[in-house]
């Protein structure tokens, strides 16, 4: 079967980056039973550039013709001085997420054991290896509650966001957070802050709700506050995270950087049953958790493995191949094992840092 993805880019080291992770699909689907038809698109800050729009429409039009979107990052100094509807990702990224009902993202934060030295964590607290998957609820809360505005003068003049979540919204990142439990440790923390806010209060009556469905399943309810510190306190606790949008976002950023290097974790956004793609070819837009890296873009230093990682989620959740996922996923294991790294890797003792190409061609060898 033949399928459109739509690769967009965009700004920074997006355009180094991705034809590394599509060179690494072409090679690990070539024995398999699907073929891709990658189509790019302009988004983001290149996107205004040359349209004056950071999603234009013949963007959006291939996406929703598409059965994935592959992203890479958006935004940059370049366009900081544009009103903040306008700038790259707040007019692209947001839009397409609430398009396309993206409703659940999910992050691993992984530590891979010969990279432990990398973390700012003690070396007893990463031992071995981290594995967490954080999900992060995408359509509601802060971000898209209204009303969102900006009223008054003078020292009246305020500003209001509004945090509000369905009860549909809740439950359906709260079944695929007990889902996915069940194909790791059998255990939840979900994130709230209930002692404060009343939709937060409403979010722990709902999780908790779902949870007699899911008896097997450990279930801790966690202040985000503390959250927040038991990251950094003890991080092997967590496995699976399940987190309101705008505590996904902050917590998930917090894992990120505990990993040792936001250039190794990649991030899926699914969408909604029923709303894009198919039960058989469930629509998601997959792109690596880092930002633009302006200050090394053009460099050809960045590390790709977030965005190849992107591309192995891609394979898993939308084309259901997981053999082929797990294959990305071993080659650049083993990548790492054999002591490959891009700069942002190298620990204490230094050594030889690959340029992107380089230690994509390593991956490419191990597949």
């Amino acid at each position: 079967m033949k399928h459109t993805v739509a690769v967009l880019a965009g700004d920074g080291i997006g355009p180094e980056v991705m034809p590394c992770a599509i060179e690494v699909l072409e090679k690990v689907i070539a024995q398999s039973d699907i073929q891709l038809d990658f189509q790019h698109a302009l988004v983001g800050g290149a996107a205004i550039d040359e349209t004056g729009k950071a999603l234009p429409e013949e963007t959006l039009r291939l996406a929703e013709k598409s059965s994935a979107i592959l992203f890479g990052s958006v935004g940059g100094p370049k366009w900081e001085s544009l009103p903040p509807a306008e700038q790259p990702e707040r007019a692209s990224l947001l839009p397409l997420r609430k398009h396309f009902q993206l409703f659940a993202n999910l992050r691993p934060a992984l530590i891979y054991p010969d990279l432990a030295d990398a973390s700012p964590l003690r070396p007893d607290l990463v031992e071995g290896g981290l594995d967490i998957l954080i999900l992060r609820e995408l359509t509601g809360d802060v971000y898209f509650g209204e009303p969102k505005l900006r009223r008054g003068t003078g020292a009246e003049e305020e500003a209001l966001d509004t945090m509000i979540y369905k009860r549909y919204e809740i439950e359906r990142i709260t079944r695929l957070a007990f889902e996915s439990a069940r194909l790791r440790s059998k255990k939840v923390h979900s994130i709230d802050k209930a002692n404060v806010l009343t939709s937060m209060v409403f979010w722990r009556e709902v999780v908790t709700e779902i949870h007699k469905d899911y008896k097997d399943i450990e279930l801790q309810h966690m202040y985000v506050d503390n959250a927040s510190m038991q990251l950094i306190k003890w991080p092997k606790q967590f496995d699976v995270v399940l987190c309101p949008n705008m505590f996904g976002d902050i917590l998930s950023d917090e894992a990120s950087q505990i990993t040792g290097s936001i250039g190794m974790l990649a991030s899926a956004s699914l969408g909604a049953p029923g709303s894009w793609g198919s039960n058989e070819h469930p629509f998601g837009l997959y792109e690596p958790a880092g930002g633009t890296a302006p200050d090394i873009a053009g460099k050809g230093i960045a590390n790709p493995i977030a965005q190849i990682l992107s591309a192995a989620l891609m394979l898993r959740y939308t084309f259901k191949l997981e053999n082929e996922a797990k294959k990305i996923e071993s080659a650049i294991r083993k990548t790492i094992g054999q002591g490959h790294r891009t700069g942002d890797l190298l620990q204490k003792d230094g050594g030889k840092s690959l340029s992107t190409k380089e230690i994509t061609q390593k991956i490419i060898e191990n597949l």
